[in-house]
């Protein structure tokens, strides 16, 4: 009995250590958790030339805050934003936000902006419109002449609104890619009438849904 008896005992203690021990484990595991989420932050070196270091200067002061919330900030707006800087030109969305924040222009579906050519063409007071889009055409040319915008930036312009895909060909050839053949018409005397209002020679080719538009001469 007294054999048995020391022999519970022993394992009694025992399985205390063990416990003990696991228990004294988690207990470090928990404080080195502990210690993580309290660990400095990582520090990083950035090194910036003349240029980079003055607009970084810049935007810190204008917007009043620390050197390193400033990098933190956009780190973190270009990892969210990071497609628009990838597969869209800079100038698209400086144009984009001049056309939409003035409230001159509108974001108009696809489908309804065929509709509508479509229904013109089948109006019996056509020509009216017509008419009326040259107008309008020719007091586009008059702003972008007192803004000395030259023809290839006209092409780029409208391309921003969509109007068609722009392929340039050589220095002064361009292809019109329309994606259909039912705003040609209107694409095409949206060119003429600006081009001729600001003195630019422009010779304007139809293709199936494509327009091909060669640079002549233009007035710098």
């Amino acid at each position: 009995m007294k054999i048995e008896a020391m022999m519970l005992y022993f394992l009694f203690i025992k399985n205390q250590y063990l416990v003990k021990r696991e228990n004294s484990g988690t207990d470090v595991e928990r404080g080195k958790g502990k210690r993580d989420i309290m660990k400095a932050p990582e520090r990083i070196t950035i090194a910036m030339d003349k240029d980079t270091f003055a607009v970084f200067k810049k935007m810190r002061d204008e917007l009043g805050v620390s050197q390193s919330e400033l990098m933190r900030e956009a780190l973190k707006f270009y990892s969210k934003h990071k497609t628009l800087f990838e597969f869209i030109e800079d100038k698209k969305v400086y144009t984009h936000a001049e056309m939409l924040s003035a409230g001159e222009h509108i974001i108009l579906d696809i489908d309804h902006w065929l509709l509508f050519l479509n229904f013109i063409e089948s109006h019996p007071d056509k020509e009216k419109f017509w008419e009326l889009h040259r107008e309008v055409c020719q007091a586009h040319a008059e702003q972008f002449k007192h803004k000395f915008y030259r023809a290839e930036y006209i092409l780029k312009r409208l391309e921003t609104c969509n109007f068609f895909k722009l392929r340039k060909t050589s220095k002064n050839e361009f292809t019109l890619v329309l994606g259909s053949d039912v705003p040609k018409q209107f694409v095409k005397t949206e060119l003429e009438e600006i081009f001729a209002g600001m003195g630019f020679q422009v010779e304007i080719k139809e293709d199936f849904a494509k327009l091909r538009v060669k640079i002549l001469h233009e007035k710098v």
